[in-house]
């Protein structure tokens, strides 16, 4: 029996989008290139969301790897990439749907130490049940220990929540951790519609 709902946060409930960022900020196709492969899939990204380095830190370390002449376009990326982090479509209803149909509703999301700056925007914190961000605890999906830690410190049990991921890794991570799981793929009504069809509380 489904009693809790376990969100990941980006791509799930808020739009995470480099591409935005870097028309924002990027006046070339090269420039972009350069600072999505470096800022956005480079070591650095990673190491903020398991919260071995800061946010602010980040400019720093990877502007080594870039050609001076995009260090301007590059730190702007670094120090505003939230700007992209605009609810999706009909978030904030289905969440509002989760409470008002009695489950508890949690967060579980890799994301850096900026998420208490932008994700406020979207809900309270306290809307939620528990909030549960890698950063702080030195895991990142889909190491099982982090499903696991998350359990543990909200007394749950993982048959009676059910995780919902865009990413198959991360979903698979669940499963693993003894939760019953959804990939997420843009449609909150195929959400409520498995809850109402399968596991209603």
């Amino acid at each position: 029996m489904i009693k809790n709902i376990v969100l990941d946060m980006g791509n799930v409930l808020l739009d995470y989008n480099p591409g935005f960022v870097l028309n924002e900020f990027c006046s070339s196709d090269e420039e972009k290139e350069i600072i999505d492969k470096e800022l956005f899939n480079g070591p650095e990204w990673s190491l903020g969301d398991k919260g071995e380095i800061k946010d602010k830190d980040r400019f720093g370390l990877v502007k080594v790897r870039v050609p001076e002449r995009y260090h301007e376009a590059l730190r702007k990326c670094a120090d505003n990439w939230d700007i992209c982090m605009n609810p999706l479509d009909g978030a904030r209803e289905f969440c509002e749907w989760v409470r008002d149909n009695g489950y508890g509703i949690y967060v579980l999301s890799n994301a850096s130490d900026l998420f208490y700056k932008y994700f406020p925007k979207f809900l309270p914190l306290d809307f939620f049940d528990g909030v549960f961000v890698s950063s702080d605890y030195l895991m990142l999906k889909p190491d099982i220990r982090i499903y696991k830690a998350f359990l543990e410190k909200y007394g749950l049990e993982g048959s009676e929540c059910l995780f919902i991921d865009d990413r198959e890794d991360n979903v698979k991570g669940a499963m693993n951790a003894g939760m019953n799981t959804f990939r997420f793929m843009g449609d909150y009504d195929a959400i409520r519609k498995h809850l109402e069809n399968n596991c209603s509380l």
